[in-house]
């Protein structure tokens, strides 16, 4: 009896999982609205856009597989830049996912040291954990903070970001997300490079839910 009740249970078991992925599968990703990137804000607190958004290459494109981007520079009125780039995918089902600056950039000649991780407080008083590298290419040398975004999250982890990514396939039928960056140029202060690039991603992530939905 008690082999019996077990084969009941996992043979339930199989069938009910296998409904489960059918009917996801048959049902697909979870349409939601959302504004195209080329649409954020050109003005974010201080910061203005300072020159038309870069358009990102043939050949790099077919690698990033983005749905959707911005490549954008702005400027505060003391002088300081910095480089917004988003990269969006509505589905992650397909095989193309946001790729970590950590693979990327070193393959272009960049090299990346003091790794860390930053607290970036948004307006509304909550906060959430990002990433912090230096990183240079012969004598250009920027401090980047980068995260991953979308469904209600913003998340410093690559790793964790694809777990989420997995539950949230299952229980909202989304597995939309995007990798946000912000790079400013490393002058004579670090500590001054660090608190201009957190407080535009501050200003970036408060905006970012119209266009990366949460």
């Amino acid at each position: 009896m008690k082999t019996s009740l077990r084969f009941a249970v996992v043979l339930i078991l199989i069938l009910v999982v296998g409904f489960l992925v059918n009917t996801w599968s048959y049902l697909g990703e979870a349409h939601v609205d959302r504004q195209p990137l080329k649409n954020f804000p050109g003005q974010l607190g201080e910061w203005t856009q300072a020159q038309p958004d870069q358009i990102i290459d043939e050949p790099t494109m077919k690698v990033l597989r983005a749905s959707d981007y911005v490549l954008r520079d702005y400027k505060r009125p003391d002088g300081v830049q910095a480089n917004f780039y988003v990269g969006y995918y509505a589905t992650q089902r397909d095989g193309a996912s946001y790729h970590s600056p950590l693979n990327c950039l070193p393959g272009s000649g960049w090299t990346l040291s003091e790794p860390d991780k930053v607290t970036i407080p948004l307006p509304s008083g909550q906060n959430f954990t990002a990433n912090k590298y230096v990183i240079q290419n012969g004598e250009y040398k920027s401090l980047m903070i980068y995260w991953y975004q979308g469904r209600g999250r913003a998340v410093a982890s690559e790793y964790w970001g694809k777990v989420f990514t997995v539950i949230d396939s299952v229980r909202l039928r989304r597995s939309d997300g995007a990798m946000v960056r912000v790079t400013v140029p490393l002058g004579d202060s670090e500590a001054a490079a660090l608190e201009s690039a957190k407080d535009l991603s501050a200003k970036a992530a408060a905006a970012l839910p119209e266009f990366v939905p949460n």
